[in-house]
């Protein structure tokens, strides 16, 4: 799960933090290898029309699809560079929110008065986690799968009950 207490609340259950991230199933060298892989695989029927004028009309259509596969997973990765931190101290619980194209967002209440809810079916996604103090609620780990944000919401909820 893309999710890190430091130190855990039951270590320290006054001050603690909790980063967020979203799941990657392709890293940046299998990026690498796959890339490899998929024009090593499309390339080879080209092999059949090397010399011929056949060739140089296939070619801008080999050269467009591997620009087009490479832009769309490289822009796949600039959305999922999001990274939530919670920060809980003995007063204060502080979110931001480092958006990958936007400003960073932030939140702030008072220890005492932040809570945990869940949305079951109400929401964006499913089992949706909100965390109301002050004057604002606002979402967390909304990237995050079904089964995470469960878990994350079970978390949240025995943390900041101390």
């Amino acid at each position: 799960m893309p999710i890190e207490w430091s130190p855990s609340p039951a270590e320290n259950p006054q001050s603690w933090r909790l980063t967020l991230w979203p799941h990657r199933s392709l890293l940046r060298r299998d990026f690498v290898l796959f890339m490899g892989a998929t024009c090593l695989l499309v390339a080879l029927p080209l092999v059949v029309v090397i010399g011929s004028a056949i060739l140089w009309g296939l070619l801008p259509f080999f050269a467009l699809m591997v620009g087009g596969l490479w832009y769309a997973i490289n822009v796949s990765y600039r959305r999922g560079e999001v990274l939530e931190e919670l920060t809980v101290t003995p007063d204060t619980a502080r979110l931001i929110r480092h958006n990958p194209n936007a400003p960073r967002q932030e939140w702030e209440a008072n220890r005492y008065w932040v809570s945990v809810h869940i949305h079951p079916t109400e929401g964006p996604v499913k089992n949706y986690i909100t965390l109301r103090g002050g004057d604002r609620e606002v979402e967390i780990g909304g990237f995050l799968d079904e089964a995470e944000r469960l878990a994350l919401y079970d978390d949240l909820k025995r943390a900041l009950k101390t």
